[in-house]
């Protein structure tokens, strides 16, 4: 009986965590596989409206390729998420390699039920 009362009240929560595991997880895809402008398309659309992307911006995310996104700490909430990543970043014209760290910020929609990322994509060349 026990477990039937811990289950039935992890049930909406556990929906709205896969709802951000499925997010998370192809968010990291479309990083992964150098599709930026899907990956876009799951940032907040308040955060769009506010740093808008030119072609430009991401004809530079075309320099450069990811060789690896790794997930290196979590902290999952009902509304708020966050998680550190570790992305290698070749430059397409150097081959050079380099590790950077990215702090993933996400947002619960409760209106459109849709996890959205608030931190944006990631800044391949911040301090360069």
């Amino acid at each position: 009986m026990a477990m039937l009362l811990a289950l039935a009240g992890c049930a909406s929560t556990g929906k709205q965590m896969s709802a951000l595991e499925r997010a998370q997880y192809t968010w990291s895809a479309a990083i992964r596989w150098g599709d930026f402008e899907g990956a876009w398309n799951l940032v907040d659309p308040e955060v769009r409206k506010v740093v808008l992307l030119s072609d430009t911006h991401f004809e530079r995310y075309k320099q450069i390729q990811v060789s690896h996104y790794r997930d290196l700490a979590s902290r999952p909430g009902e509304t708020e998420a966050a998680r550190e990543i570790e992305i290698g970043v070749i430059n397409r014209h150097t081959m050079a390699e380099r590790t950077m760290r990215y702090t993933e910020q996400w947002r619960y929609d409760a209106e459109t039920k849709t996890w959205w990322v608030t931190s944006g994509l990631p800044d391949f060349w911040a301090g360069e």
